[in-house]
């Protein structure tokens, strides 16, 4: 009979199992999803990249597809899209780039320079999931040599490719240009680099995976002076205060004698979890994610808040009792919200005057 060996300890090198790997399954690496994407999706990815990048460029522009003139990403200094620019071309081959698959970018760069097509770029990248290879890593790394290997295949790589319409010859006006041109532009972009840059962007979850951040463990706590920020939805609870009270509210000092400055001071850390939820959600998810988590609670709440009640301070209770327990599921934001947050996003709408305690 044979043995069987011991089934391997699949947390030993990644610890505990964390919710986002019960829910998600194993991380793919961003290297692999870069490799696996098609390469419209590569040329997109590529482009959001290059929009990361805010401290560097003022314009980004896809050119990519019939007649790109060589030119895929276009990322101008400048926001007039004129001026100093970089090109960066996309090839999602299933091989590190060697030689014979760039002589055809060279010639048509270098060509369109030539007839004025547009201006030199300060820079252009090759990037590719797969980076380069060793040869052409060294001839990125020697102009004279990667000049040389461009005349060398022109005829056999360019001539009859630059354009549908005509072939293009070496002459001898041509030729000059060429040596006289800058090779050192043409450089490799690396994908660990890209990625590594891009996760900065709150599109990198939708990307990439690898699941959300974590938050702050510890609540934030408000600031002793009220903001004018909060000015609607603190007037909202005043508002629900009279109503229990049958009498008008001048301060938020008077809640003291009233006994109601707990709720009050509970209510308001409840909108700044709520506010931290969204400033967690600008970094983190892609644009709508936080709004869309409102309308979630919005929905959810709308019966309760309907309700007839005894005075809208009842009203509140039952609104935001009924908030934290709705089950958020579909939210990119559901594995990093809490209750205090569904409570306050109540508050943040009575901010945003879309709900009123006081009917």
């Amino acid at each position: 009979m044979t043995s069987l060996e011991p089934l391997p300890d699949i947390h030993s090198a990644t610890g505990p199992l964390t919710v986002d790997q019960a829910v998600s399954g194993p991380t793919i690496p961003a290297l692999v999803r870069l490799k696996i994407m098609s390469p419209g999706d590569y040329e997109n990815f590529t482009l959001e990249w290059a929009h990361t990048l805010t401290g560097e460029y003022g314009l980004v522009q896809k050119r990519a597809g019939s007649g790109d003139r060589g030119l895929d990403i276009v990322a101008w200094v400048d926001s007039a899209g004129t001026g100093e620019w970089d090109n960066y071309q996309c090839k999602h081959y299933d091989h590190a780039l060697h030689p014979g698959d760039i002589w055809l970018e060279l010639g048509k760069i270098c060509y369109n320079v030539y007839t004025s097509a547009y201006t030199r770029p300060r820079k252009s990248y090759f990037v590719a999931p797969q980076y380069v290879g060793n040869e052409l890593q060294r001839l990125l790394g020697d102009a004279p040599a990667l000049r040389s290997g461009l005349i060398e295949k022109w005829d056999p790589k360019c001539r009859s490719n630059i354009t549908s319409t005509e072939q293009i010859v070496l002459d001898a006006d041509f030729l000059t240009f060429i040596n006289d041109f800058d090779f050192t532009i043409f450089q490799a972009m690396h994908p660990l680099t890209m990625i590594d840059q891009f996760r900065s962007s709150p599109s990198f979850p939708s990307r990439f995976g690898e699941g959300l951040p974590a938050r702050s463990s510890a609540p934030p706590s408000p600031p002793a002076e009220i903001g004018l920020h909060e000015a609607n939805y603190v007037r909202a609870l005043l508002d629900a205060y009279e109503d229990r009270l049958m009498r008008a509210i001048g301060l938020v000092d008077d809640l003291v004698e009233v006994q109601l400055m707990d709720h009050f001071k509970r209510c308001r850390r409840e909108f700044y979890s709520a506010e931290s939820l969204r400033e967690f959600s600008r970094d983190n998810v892609p644009a709508g994610t936080f709004e869309a988590l409102m309308e979630d609670v919005m929905s959810g709440v709308e019966d309760i808040l309907a309700a007839t009640y005894p005075d809208a301070v009842e009203r509140v209770h039952k609104t935001i009792a009924q908030a934290k327990l709705l089950p958020i599921t579909s939210n990119a934001l559901s594995l990093r919200i809490n209750p205090a947050d569904k409570g306050g996003i109540c508050h943040q709408l009575a901010n945003d005057l879309r709900l009123k305690w006081r009917q």
